[in-house]
């Protein structure tokens, strides 16, 4: 049926996943940005993390006003990342790896350049005419409602050839399809049918509860105002009718039917928003919809605590015919999590604690490239920033630039290996001495620690898909067991900055299997310094 799926196994409980940003990975043309064929030259390093698949974010045809996030052919590689050549061979690569590939789908959303938006605005009567969200003008000319863009400003553009307005929840250059109508759904689902004939293992959904809008187009509510000052006039409304549309799990049936029809297929929704538990629920209800779901908990999270990581995982107890959920705690989208939550402490402590924690929830998980190596966000200047969303909002918000740079391949090589060309965004002076080649010849380094937090939870079926429960711990401890048949499993962290003391009840933590600093046992007790942890048998 595929091209290059060589194996249908199923994916494990708690699989492992490594996200790769292809401008930022390796650059194999020297053009200063990342490719197809310089992913397929790392893909043995990948492979020795022990990771169970990648995912690899958008090298779709674009205009790259959203570097990749605005597609202007979905069934086709940008030149700047290569061929579907280059994919292929990065699949089969992959795949004689063990290695599965799940790649980014844009559902919401396409760039204005897009054939069918080209076609969509050229008048009212053309065949594509209702494949995106028109709307007239109110009697004095003003937008339809007034919904705010994410990225700035309202989300109606004009267009002078229709006389009307569009939406767009993103930037201008991204006018959102109408899922509603079935056609544009029809379009869609060829879209993941080329991919999957192309031998790809799942999709990860982007921004899917923007995918469909109120058709009475009502205003959004203001949100209750807090002490916090919004950095956004997106942040000013509860997005009551511009996202989360009562019918998107209907659509979501309709990608599962396809994606049936293919072995063993992976789908993970992004949802975003401040209460994402129900929306995650009903995307992956049942055997009808999707695999799993992950939100922002984490990833915007100035703070890491217990309460955060409780609060949580709390909400997926694992009651029958529940998804497993996925975490990340760092991403394209998001400042890295050690710059966020170490601040000035011991970084290498730090990124291998929450290395150790990621590895213990439960569900499955995503690691970020170079969240692997420690590496901190890096610092952007205005002057050679990228993304659209940090421009507009400098210096308000740290943008997304500083999760993007290239990776550090060799410290001393030009541009620490990424590309002998000038790369799309600065190398931070911080991160070549965190270089692959340097953590190689460090068994104390964080990329050794990742390998063997990822081999501990790819042999313990407990750590994999057991149940979780939390255990009484200190201020700044989080403590849980992770339980499967005679396995039991205690996961211990100090969360905090100074050191703490925990003493197990009923518990048997005997022998620790994986620790993260200094961590001592006297007896029964376990004493705790700032940022430490452990897994215990």
């Amino acid at each position: 049926m595929s091209r290059h799926r060589q194996d249908s196994a199923p994916w494990p409980e708690g699989a492992v996943i490594y996200q790769i940003y292809p401008r930022s990975f390796r650059d194999s043309s020297g053009d200063g940005i990342g490719d197809l064929k310089g992913i397929a030259e790392k893909l043995d390093y990948v492979a020795a993390l022990g990771v169970d698949a990648v995912w690899l974010s958008p090298f779709f045809t674009s205009p790259m006003r959203d570097f990749g996030y605005d597609v202007a052919d979905y069934c086709d590689v940008d030149p700047i990342f290569g061929a579907l050549d280059d994919f292929d061979a990065l699949i089969a690569k992959a795949h004689s790896l063990g290695i599965k590939v799940i790649i980014d789908q844009v559902y919401s959303h396409t760039s204005d350049r897009h054939p069918w938006f080209q076609e969509s605005r050229r008048d009212r009567a053309n065949a594509k005419a209702g494949w995106y969200v028109w709307a007239d003008p109110k009697p004095d000319g003003s937008p339809p409602n007034n919904w705010m863009a994410v990225f700035g400003g309202v989300s109606w553009e004009w267009d002078a050839r229709r006389g009307q307005y569009y939406l767009h929840n993103f930037l201008a250059s991204q006018p959102d399809l109408n899922l509603h109508n079935r056609d544009v759904q029809d379009a869609l689902l060829n879209v993941t049918r080329f991919w999957l004939d192309r031998g790809v293992d799942g999709f990860r959904l982007d921004a899917l509860n923007f995918a469909m809008h109120d058709p009475k187009l009502r205003d959004n509510p203001p949100v209750k105002r807090s002490k916090r000052k919004p950095a956004r006039p997106f942040a000013f409304q509860e997005h009551r009718y511009n996202q989360s549309h009562a019918d998107i799990p209907k659509f979501l049936e309709r990608i599962r039917v396809v994606t049936d029809g293919y072995p063993n297929i992976f789908t993970v929704a992004e949802v975003v928003g401040p209460h994402p538990l129900e929306e995650m629920k009903a995307f992956t209800a049942g055997e009808t919809h999707l695999t799993t779901a992950y939100n922002f908990d984490f990833l915007y999270a100035d703070e890491l605590s217990p309460a955060l990581v409780k609060k949580s995982l709390s909400g997926w107890p694992g009651e029958p015919g529940e998804a497993l959920p996925s975490w990340a705690f760092s991403n394209h989208d998001a400042p890295r999590c050690i710059s966020r939550w170490a601040g000035g402490a011991d970084q290498k402590q730090a990124a291998k604690l929450y290395l150790l924690l990621l590895m213990a929830l439960r569900g499955h998980i995503f690691i970020y490239e170079g969240e692997e190596l420690g590496l901190p966000q890096a610092d952007v200047p205005f002057e050679a920033l990228q993304d659209p969303e940090a421009i507009a909002n400098w210096p308000e918000t740290l943008g997304r630039d500083g999760a993007r740079t290239p990776m550090p391949w060799e410290k001393t090589a030009k541009n620490a290996g990424f590309s002998s060309g000038t790369p799309w965004l600065p190398m931070d002076k911080r991160h070549p001495p965190l270089a692959v080649d340097m953590q190689e010849q460090d068994k104390t380094s964080v990329l050794h620690f990742a390998r063997e937090a990822i081999a501990l939870r790819r042999k313990s079926k407990a750590l994999r898909a057991g149940a979780l429960q939390f255990l009484d711990a200190p201020e700044g401890v989080l403590a849980f067991t992770r339980q499967h048949e005679n396995e039991t499993l205690a996961c211990v962290f100090n969360l905090g900055r100074s050191e703490q003391s925990w003493t197990p009840k009923g518990v048997n933590a005997s022998a620790i299997l994986l620790g993260a600093g200094p961590v001592s046992q006297s007896g029964n007790a376990y004493a705790l310094p700032a940022l430490s942890g452990f897994i215990a048998i």
